[in-house]
C-alpha cells in the first residue's frame, strides 16, 4: 500500500490562494537550496523577494531541503496545528479508556454518554473535564472502520468497508443463472372463504447476462428441493402452455439449458436431486461463500424492486413493522394465490423485461433478443423428463408386492420384469405434493410411473403422511400400516376443513390441498425408520390446527 505523506495531503488541501503563494516562494527557494554556497547577500535578496524576514527564509530553506516539494513551502496559519492536542497526558488517557470501555460496545451508546462518564471520573479527580467538542474530536480520530466493527460487529464493518470487487461477467446467455427464495410481502386470501392464508414463498431464476427472468415459482411452503427443480424446469422449457393457463398474452421466450446455476448454500441446493439433476444436463452448480449475500447481488436487487412494485398491492405487509405503520395488511388482503400468481407474471413480462435496465443500458427483453441471435442454446433431450431428473428421491428393492415408500406400497406390472432381473435397489423419485404416484428409474435411464397398488387410495401429499405417521405413534401405535395412514389423513382433512373458518393456518393448509392452489408443496423431513437419506428434508412440520393457539405458522 502505497503511503502518503502529510505535506502532499496538505497540497489536496490547500486552498488556491495558498497554493499559489507555495509555488512563488518554490521559485525562490529552489534556486537558492541549489547553490554550492549559501551567502547572506542570496538570503537577503530572497527575503526582499518573497516579503518574509531572513530568519523565515532560513525556515522555508529547511523545510524545503527536508522535503523539496511545493507542498512544504505552503503558509502557515497562527495558532496550533491542526489534530494536536493541548490537554494533558493524563486526561487524554482518561478519554482513551472512556472510548474504549464505554464507547466501542455493541450497545452503541451516545458520544454524550461517554462524555458524561468521563466529567464524572474528572469531577471525582478534583480536575477539570474536557470539553464535549474535545471529546467529538477523539472519537473521531479513530479509524472509522475499527468503530463500526466495535459497535456493529465484523460483519457490518465488511459490508461496509470491503473493497468490491468485479462480478459475474457472462459473456453469453444462460451461461450463469441465479436461484434464489423469498418471502412475499403480501398476504393472500383463500379462494373459497376469501380469508387471509398468508404471505407465500417466491422462488425467482435470473439470467446474468441479460437479467430476464427465465423462471419463476410461487409456493405456499418454504423453500424445498421440490420448489427448487419446479423453477429450474420452468426456466428451461418453454412457457407458451404455462402462459396460455393463465390467459397471459405477453412473450416469454426465455428457454434452454444454463450453463452454470449459482445458488445459496441452503440445503434444497445441496441436495440428492438437485445435484444429481444437474449433472444429468451437463449444468454445473456454483455455491456462494457462506454468509456473503453480495455474491448473490444480481438477484437480491431484482428480489427488492418486485417486493417494492408488491408494496402498492393491497395487503402488503410492506418491508418492515415501521413501513406498514397501522396498515392492517390481512384485512385488506383481497388476492388469492392464482391472481397474484398472475399479477406477479404480467409484471415481471411487462414493465420489468420490457423498462430500461441501468446497468445494460437496454431492456432485458431485447438483451435477450439480441444475446440469443449469436448464441448456440442447449435444450433437454427429453423436456418430460426434466422435472423427474430433478424430483427427490429414495433408493428401494423392487419385489414381488411392489414397491413400499413411506409406508405405502405402489404395484404395477410393468415392475414384473425387474423382479425376475434381480435389478437391485433402484432410484424411486417422488413429488411431494402428489404421493399417489411415484416414478422408478429404470437402469437404462427411462422411467415408469408407479400408481399405489390399492387404486382407491385418494391422492395425498408427503406432509400429510408425515403428520398421520407422527399422530399414530404419538397415540402409542408403534407399528404404521397403510390403512392407519389413509385413514388419519382423513381425519386430519376433516379437522381442518372444521377448522378452516377460524384459523388462518388451517386456511393455509387446505389452500394447499384444493386443486389450482400452487399444487401443494408439502416440506420433506427425515422419518425414523424409513431409511431415508435425503439431505433435503425439511425442518418438522407441526399441524396446524394443535399450533394454532401459539400464533406460529407452520415453518
Amino acid at each position: 500500500m502505497t503511503k502518503v505523506r502529510t505535506s502532499e495531503r496538505s497540497a489536496f488541501l490547500a486552498s488556491d490562494t495558498d497554493w499559489a503563494e507555495a509555488v512563488r516562494r518554490e521559485a525562490v527557494i529552489r534556486s537558492l537550496a541549489a547553490l554550492p554556497r549559501l551567502g547572506r547577500q542570496a538570503v537577503e535578496d530572497a527575503s526582499g523577494k518573497l516579503g518574509v524576514s531572513v530568519s523565515r527564509v532560513y525556515v522555508l530553506l529547511r523545510s524545503f531541503r527536508d522535503h523539496p516539494v511545493t507542498a512544504s513551502l505552503l503558509p502557515r496559519r497562527p495558532g496550533p496545528v491542526k489534530g494536536s492536542r493541548l490537554l494533558a497526558a493524563s486526561m487524554e488517557a482518561r478519554i482513551e479508556t472512556a472510548i474504549e470501555e464505554v464507547y466501542l460496545r455493541p450497545e452503541r451508546p451516545t458520544v454524550k454518554k461517554v462524555w458524561g462518564e468521563v466529567r464524572r471520573a474528572s469531577h471525582a479527580a478534583g480536575i477539570k473535564p474536557p470539553s464535549l467538542k474535545a471529546l467529538r474530536a477523539r472519537v473521531s480520530a479513530r479509524s472509522l472502520r475499527d468503530r463500526v466493527k466495535a459497535r456493529n460487529g465484523a460483519a457490518a464493518a465488511g459490508n461496509r468497508f470491503r473493497q468490491v470487487k468485479v462480478g459475474l461477467r457472462p459473456e453469453r446467455p444462460l451461461q450463469w443463472i441465479q436461484i434464489d427464495h423469498t418471502k412475499v410481502d403480501l398476504m393472500l386470501v383463500d379462494e373459497v372463504t376469501r380469508a387471509c392464508i398468508g404471505r407465500p414463498w417466491l422462488t425467482l431464476v435470473l439470467d446474468l447476462r441479460t437479467r430476464m427472468v427465465v423462471g419463476f415459482y410461487l409456493s405456499l411452503d418454504a423453500p424445498s428441493a421440490t420448489s427448487a427443480a419446479l423453477a429450474v424446469a420452468q426456466a428451461v422449457l418453454p412457457k407458451a402452455s404455462w402462459l396460455a393457463d393463465r390467459a397471459i398474452d405477453l412473450a416469454w421466450p426465455a428457454h434452454g439449458l444454463p450453463e452454470i446455476i449459482h445458488v445459496d448454500n441452503g440445503r434444497e441446493f445441496h441436495s440428492r436431486a438437485f445435484e444429481r439433476g444437474c449433472q444429468q444436463h451437463g449444468i454445473r452448480i456454483e455455491y456462494r461463500p457462506p454468509a456473503t449475500p453480495r455474491f448473490g447481488g444480481h438477484i437480491e436487487r431484482l428480489m427488492g424492486t418486485l417486493m417494492g412494485r408488491v408494496h402498492a398491492l393491497p395487503g402488503s405487509t410492506s418491508s418492515n413493522i415501521a413501513a406498514r405503520g397501522a396498515y392492517d395488511a390481512e384485512a385488506n388482503a383481497v388476492l388469492t394465490f392464482r391472481e397474484f400468481e398472475r399479477i406477479l407474471a404480467l409484471e415481471v413480462l411487462g414493465p420489468y423485461h420490457n423498462e430500461v435496465h441501468s446497468v445494460l443500458g437496454c431492456t432485458p427483453a431485447s438483451a435477450w433478443t439480441e444475446a440469443v441471435a449469436g448464441a448456440p442454446m442447449r435444450h433437454p433431450a427429453d423436456a418430460d423428463a426434466l422435472l423427474l431428473d430433478f424430483l427427490p428421491f429414495e433408493e428401494r428393492l423392487v419385489r414381488r408386492d411392489g414397491i413400499r415408500l413411506f409406508s405405502i406400497f405402489y404395484q404395477d406390472g410393468a415392475l414384473a420384469h425387474l423382479v425376475d432381473q434381480g435389478a437391485g435397489k433402484l432410484r424411486v423419485k417422488y413429488d411431494p405434493r402428489d404421493l399417489s404416484a411415484v416414478f422408478v428409474e429404470l437402469p437404462a435411464g427411462d422411467h415408469v410411473r408407479v400408481p399405489y397398488a390399492d387404486l382407491g387410495r385418494r391422492p395425498i401429499t408427503l406432509w400429510e403422511q408425515r403428520e398421520a405417521t407422527q399422530r399414530l405413534r404419538t397415540a402409542g401405535i408403534r407399528t404404521v400400516d397403510e390403512h392407519a395412514i389413509f385413514t388419519a389423513v382423513e381425519e386430519q382433512r376433516r379437522v381442518l376443513m372444521e377448522a378452516q373458518n377460524a384459523s388462518k393456518v388451517a386456511r393455509r393448509a387446505v389452500a394447499r390441498l384444493r386443486p389450482g392452489g400452487d399444487g401443494p408443496l408439502m416440506p420433506d423431513r427425515a422419518e425414523p425408520g424409513e431409511g431415508r437419506g435425503e439431505r433435503d428434508a425439511e425442518a418438522k412440520v407441526p399441524m396446524p390446527v394443535e399450533r394454532e393457539t401459539s400464533g406460529v405458522e407452520f415453518w
